[in-house]
């Protein structure tokens, strides 16, 4: 039988992370204290500590968790890997990063970094569960593979996009599913 967690320290966590967010919209990242999140947040030293370890553990869980709950969002609809089902993670991506950068244009040079690894990471965790499922009778070293080439891929093109933007969004991920079908005709066997 699982553990229930007490729904006091859900809100404590949820009180810390939203006090980061909302004062990484005023201030650089680097400018922000542990005092400045507790004062917010109203909480204390020790209670952020038996949270988060520091700042930096903070803006990795208020990453990845708001990453993961708006890209699943967009695209707990679909069930395999497909042409539908990469187009609505690209667009995901292209909406999050649009967001993030408006909401937090101060910090987001400096969240960069981190965003990108933990795009990477969950995206390839996301694929390689429906992966699995998908293709049961392939080599697992190939699903993995493939999982993190589509993974980082697609975070890769939305990162392109994002600094080029001569296309629509949607225009630009067909451009990619093309690609997608013709790499067997650009790659030949020696």
């Amino acid at each position: 039988m699982e553990k229930q967690i007490d729904p006091r320290i859900l809100r404590t966590r949820q009180l810390i992370m939203d006090a980061f967010i909302e004062l990484s919209m005023k201030k650089e990242f680097k400018d922000i204290t542990i005092k400045d999140i507790t004062s917010v947040a109203t909480v204390n030293r020790a209670t952020f500590y038996s949270h988060f370890i520091d700042k930096y553990d903070l803006l990795e869980k208020v990453l990845s968790e708001s990453i993961m709950r708006e890209v699943i969002q967009e695209v707990s609809t679909h069930e395999v890997i497909n042409e539908e089902t990469i187009k609505a993670i690209f667009l995901s991506i292209i909406k999050f990063q649009t967001s993030i950068s408006n909401q937090c244009r101060r910090s987001y040079e400096a969240f960069t970094p981190q965003i990108e690894t933990i795009f990477k990471q969950e995206l390839q965790a996301f694929f390689l569960e429906w992966a699995q499922k998908q293709w049961a009778n392939q080599n697992k070293t190939e699903v993995e593979v493939f999982t993190v080439m589509l993974s980082w891929a697609l975070y890769g093109a939305a990162m392109h996009w994002m600094q080029n933007q001569t296309l629509q969004p949607e225009d630009y991920v067909e451009q990619i599913l093309n690609i997608i079908k013709m790499e067997k005709t650009w790659i030949k066997k020696s």
